[in-house]
């Protein structure tokens, strides 16, 4: 089983994303209500107000409200603007370059890429006492934990890529005294780091057969020469499984349909 935590904890180590707590402190003056933090991507906010030798601790439904990506207090309520000589305390923990609502978003994207396809079979005895077999879609929860180190590197190359699209608009910057400022290489540098994180990532994913990339076996369709219909393909089954045939139903090439609707002239099944 994957441990969730330990997985994005795993990719701010490998983007170098950690954060840090942070503490600020402001003084009202009866005239601003919104007030800038220190941080963006901000979580765990607590928010104290002191006056004099008073100390409130505000809620957040009642006293004010957070921008946390931004990193922004919005005061309410009593609270809005902050009255003259009241000592304003904000503490909590800043993201970084990502919030973990994002990186909670792109290890969901990266568990549904890593995973597509791929079920987990297991065997029971059903109330008859005759032995079936079931097979469950992988998930989060039942990640093998060998594969949490290449699910972290997917989650690091989606990241980047989110850099990587920010870093697209940078433009290079020419004054007239001469000085240049080479701002596409950091859009370089992190093309160039998204290969290499993919190459680890591609090279794992061999070495233990799951990901995108892994090597699957298909069934092919065979069409009769009697009829020209597809013959039916059945999944196979263990010795000991006396369930009832499965029918599987693979893909089939549908370039040269005919869209018309028009109905064709058949013999319902027979020449």
């Amino acid at each position: 089983m994957a441990d969730k935590a330990g997985i994005l904890s795993r990719v701010r180590t490998e983007l170098g994303d950690f954060g840090a707590e942070f503490r600020d402190r402001y003084l009202g003056t009866g005239e601003l209500e919104v007030y800038d933090l220190s941080a963006i991507n901000v979580s765990g906010v607590s928010v104290v107000a002191q006056d004099g030798a008073v100390q409130t601790a505000l809620s957040a439904e009642q006293h004010y409200t957070v921008d946390s990506r931004a990193g922004r207090i919005h005061l309410k309520g009593a609270y809005a603007p902050l009255p003259d000589g009241v000592r304003l305390t904000v503490e909590g923990r800043g993201g970084g370059m990502f919030s973990d609502a994002d990186l909670e978003q792109l290890l969901t994207d990266s568990v549904l890429q890593h995973t597509n396809g791929r079920t987990s079979r297991s065997r029971y005895r059903d109330e008859h006492g005759f032995i079936r077999y079931r097979d469950d879609a992988i998930t989060l929860d039942t990640l093998p934990a060998v594969e949490e180190l290449p699910l972290a590197l997917l989650v690091v190359i989606q990241a980047l890529w989110v850099l990587a699209t920010d870093a697209a608009g940078d433009v290079d910057v020419d004054t007239p005294d001469g000085t240049h400022v080479n701002r596409r290489q950091r859009y370089e540098q992190l093309i160039h780091q998204i290969e290499l994180v993919q190459d680890r990532y591609d090279e794992l994913c061999r070495q233990l057969g799951v990901g995108l990339n892994r090597i699957e076996m298909f069934d092919l369709r065979r069409v009769s020469r009697t009829t020209g219909r597809l013959v039916p393909v059945f999944k196979a089954k263990e010795y000991d499984d006396y369930s009832l045939p499965t029918r599987k139903i693979p893909a089939v090439d549908s370039r040269d349909e005919d869209a018309s609707g028009i109905p064709s002239i058949a013999y319902w099944g027979w020449w």
